[in-house]
C-alpha cells in the first residue's frame, strides 16, 4: 500500500526545483555569452557605418560631376556627357574590382606598386569582416572621381568608344599606380608626403589628365580665332551647373571627413568646418578677382571657384588650422581666374567646363600648401601627427616633399594619358567627324536628343538623313 512521505516529496520538489532554476539561469548565461558584444565589435561597426556614409556621398558626386559639366556644354552634348559620367563609373568598378584596387593596396614591390589583392582575392566572403568590404567600396569611389574629371575637358568632340578606354585605362592602371605610392605605403608615404584625401592622388591626377587630353584632341570648331584669341562657347544651363556645385560640396563632406577612414576619429567635424571655409573663401575670392579683372560678378566664375576651393583644401583639411583653410582658399579662388586664362590664352587649351584650373592647379596648389600651413596641433587632433609647415616653424622639409609629391605624381597623369590618347589618335581615332561635331554628340553617338521639344529628335535626324 502507497504511503505517502511529507517529507520526502518535499525533497524532491525542492531538488526538482533547483535543477530548473540551474537550467533557467545557466541558458540564460549561455544566452548572454553568445549575444554579448565587445567594445572592439561596436567600434569596427561605428567605424563600418561611418565609412558606408562616405562612400554613399562621395558617389552622389558622380550626379554632380554630371551636372556641372552637362550644365557648362551645350544642350546638343548633355547626354553624351551624361553618358560618360555613368560608364566611366560603371567600367571604372569593375576594372578597379578586378585590377586596380590590388596595384593601389596590394603587397608593395619597392613601394612603385601593389602585387596582391586581385579581383579581392585576400577577402574571405564567408569571414565577418564588414570593414574590408566597405573600404574596398570607399576606395572605389575615389577612383571613380579621378576618371571622371577628364569627361568634361574632351566635351563635345571626343569620341565616345574613346572614352571608354581611357576610363579602362585610368582606373585599371594609371590612378591607382600612383594612388600606392602614398595611401599603398609607397615611396612618397615613406618621405612623409601628406595628402589627406586627394588634392593630389585623385584631382591633380584628373586635372593632368584633362589637360592632356585636350591638348591631343585638340579645340572645338569656333573656340579659336586664327589670330589665336578665343571665343566664348556658353554651356546651356546654369541652374544645371549650379546643382551639381551644390551636390558636388555635400559630397566633399564625407570626401574629406570619410577620410578619416573611423568614425571614432575625434576630427571628423573639424574636418568638416575647414573644408567649408576653404570652399567659401575660394567662392569669393574666384568672384572678387573676377570682377575686378573682367568688371562684372560671373556666375561661372563663382561656381567654380566654390569647386577650385573644395579641391584645394583636400590635401591639407586635416592639418591646417580655420585660418589656414580661409587663406588656402582665397588663393585658390586666384589660381582658378588666373588658371584659366593660362590654359585657353597661352596654351590654347580648350577646356570647356575650366577642369584643368579647378582640379589640376588648384590639387597642385593645396597640396604644396600643407608644406606652409601645417599645425601641429591640427595633426594630434585628426590623428595625422605633430606635423609643422614652413609657417609654423617647421622649415622647408615638409615643403619641399609637398612639391615633389604633386609635381612628381602630375607629371605622371600628363605624360601616361598623352601617351594613351596620342596612341589612341593614330590607330583608332579620338575625334567625331566636323559634321558630328556641329550636329552634336547625343545624335552622333547616342541617336537620341536630351531636349527633344526644342531642337531636333534622332527621329528626325534620320528622316532628314534619308531625304539627303
Amino acid at each position: 500500500m502507497f504511503k505517502f512521505d511529507k517529507k520526502r516529496w518535499i525533497r524532491v520538489l525542492l531538488v526538482g526545483m533547483s535543477m530548473g532554476l540551474l537550467m533557467v539561469f545557466s541558458s540564460s548565461a549561455m544566452a548572454q555569452e553568445e549575444t554579448a558584444v565587445t567594445t572592439d565589435q561596436i567600434v569596427i561597426q561605428i567605424d563600418t557605418i561611418w565609412l558606408f556614409i562616405g562612400a554613399f556621398l562621395v558617389f552622389w558626386m558622380q550626379a554632380g560631376f554630371a551636372m556641372v559639366e552637362s550644365g557648362f556644354s551645350r544642350s546638343k552634348n548633355a547626354a553624351n556627357l551624361l553618358m560618360k559620367n555613368l560608364m566611366d563609373f560603371c567600367m571604372g568598378t569593375l576594372l578597379f574590382f578586378a585590377i586596380g584596387f590590388g596595384l593601389m593596396y596590394g603587397t608593395s614591390a619597392g613601394g612603385f606598386i601593389g602585387t596582391t589583392n586581385f579581383f579581392l582575392s585576400e577577402l574571405d566572403p564567408g569571414a565577418i569582416d564588414p570593414y574590408s568590404w566597405v573600404d574596398f567600396l570607399f576606395q572605389l569611389m575615389f577612383a571613380a572621381a579621378s576618371a571622371t574629371i577628364v569627361s568634361g575637358a574632351v566635351a563635345e568632340r571626343l569620341k565616345f568608344k574613346s572614352y571608354l578606354v581611357y576610363s579602362v585605362v585610368m582606373t585599371a592602371f594609371i590612378y591607382p599606380i600612383s594612388g600606392h605610392w602614398h595611401w599603398g605605403g609607397g615611396w612618397l608615404f615613406n618621405l612623409g608626403f601628406i595628402d589627406f584625401a586627394g588634392s593630389t592622388i585623385v584631382h591633380a591626377v584628373g586635372g593632368f589628365a584633362a589637360l592632356a587630353a585636350a591638348w591631343v584632341l585638340g579645340p572645338r570648331i569656333g573656340k579659336f580665332n586664327k589670330d589665336g584669341s578665343s571665343n566664348v562657347i556658353p554651356g546651356h544651363s546654369l541652374t544645371l551647373a549650379a546643382l551639381g556645385v551644390f551636390i558636388l560640396w555635400m559630397g566633399w563632406f564625407g570626401f574629406n571627413s570619410g577620410s578619416t577612414l573611423s568614425g571614432m576619429n575625434p576630427g571628423i567635424a573639424y574636418i568638416a568646418v575647414t573644408t567649408t571655409l576653404a570652399a567659401a573663401a575660394s567662392t569669393t575670392s574666384a568672384l572678387l578677382v573676377n570682377w575686378f579683372k573682367a568688371g562684372h560678378p560671373s556666375t561661372e566664375m563663382a561656381l567654380n571657384g566654390s569647386l577650385a576651393g573644395l579641391v584645394a583644401i583636400t590635401a591639407g583639411a586635416a592639418n591646417v588650422t580655420p585660418t589656414g583653410a580661409i587663406l588656402i582658399g582665397f588663393i585658390a579662388g586666384g589660381v582658378l581666374v588666373y588658371g584659366l586664362d593660362l590654359i585657353e590664352r597661352v596654351l590654347k587649351v580648350d577646356d570647356p567646363v575650366g577642369a584643368v584650373a579647378v582640379h589640376g592647379l588648384n590639387g597642385m596648389w593645396g597640396t604644396i600648401a600643407v608644406g606652409l600651413f601645417a599645425a601641429p596641433s591640427v595633426g594630434l587632433l585628426t590623428g595625422m601627427g605633430e606635423i609643422s609647415g614652413l609657417l609654423y616653424g617647421g622649415g622647408f622639409a615638409q615643403l619641399g616633399v609637398q612639391v615633389l609629391g604633386t609635381v612628381v605624381i602630375a607629371a605622371w597623369a600628363f605624360v601616361t594619358m598623352g601617351a594613351l590618347f596620342y596612341i589612341m589618335k593614330v590607330t583608332m581615332g579620338i575625334r567625331v567627324s566636323p559634321k558630328e561635331e556641329l550636329e552634336g554628340l547625343d545624335i552622333s553617338e547616342h541617336f537620341t536628343s536630351s531636349y527633344p521639344e526644342f531642337g531636333p529628335a534622332a527621329a528626325d535626324v534620320v528622316t532628314i538623313t534619308s531625304g539627303d
